[in-house]
């Protein structure tokens, strides 16, 4: 049996980030459910900004992009995790979703979670979170973990926080779990038809 593999995408600006925070403490905790030979890649979408724009105005990803979107649609699990911008994920967040191929988060098991500043905008996983991944038929897991700016301020927040958390990964690692293993495809075969012309010029 191959190792499973875990996509984190944060899609935090600044740096440090309680979204990154967040992302680390789900990522952590999922990879002690699944095993320690799970592979975690942290994406982190603020580094992709001018690539996805780029994508979004061409059509094409760029080698980079490329390089995370395939991350993305491969691995056996996914991590997703945004601000609260105006009630709602973050801009990068949506702009890097809307650059995957349509079917490439069709059955994957995500973990769905967000960061803001009150607690009253934690109806932002039910409300704008679901919705999307309901619409690229991803498998949210049900448990989604909402963080505000008082989860991290003291020690019962904090712990309170940590159950969600756990709580989160371990519904994510049993989804892993019982996925079938995915077959290896042909990374060439696997591009769109207008890709591998643009490749060769022809188009």
């Amino acid at each position: 049996m191959t190792a499973r593999t875990l996509a984190v995408v944060t899609a935090g600006l600044s740096q440090p980030s309680s979204t990154r925070l967040l992302a680390d403490r789900l990522a952590d905790a999922t990879r002690a459910a699944l095993g320690p030979d799970t592979v975690v890649e942290v994406i982190e979408l603020r580094d992709t900004a001018v690539d996805v724009t780029n994508n979004l105005l061409t059509g094409f990803p760029g080698p980079s992009l490329k390089e995370v979107v395939d991350t993305v649609t491969r691995a056996d699990g996914l991590i997703a995790v945004t601000p609260v911008f105006t009630a709602s994920y973050s801009g990068l967040f949506k702009s890097f979703f809307d650059v995957l191929d349509k079917d490439a988060l069709e059955g994957k098991p995500v973990l769905l979670a967000a960061t803001g500043g009150t607690e009253r905008h934690s109806l932002v996983l039910d409300f704008a979170l679901r919705p999307l991944f309901a619409y690229l038929r991803a498998h949210p897991v049900a448990t989604g973990v909402y963080a505000a700016s008082s989860d991290w301020g003291s020690v019962s927040a904090t712990g309170a926080l940590q159950r969600r958390v756990e709580r989160a990964a371990g519904e994510l690692a049993e989804l892993v779990k019982a996925a079938p293993e995915k077959a290896v495809t042909d990374e060439l075969t696997s591009l769109p038809f207008e890709q591998l012309l643009a490749a060769e010029g022809l188009n």
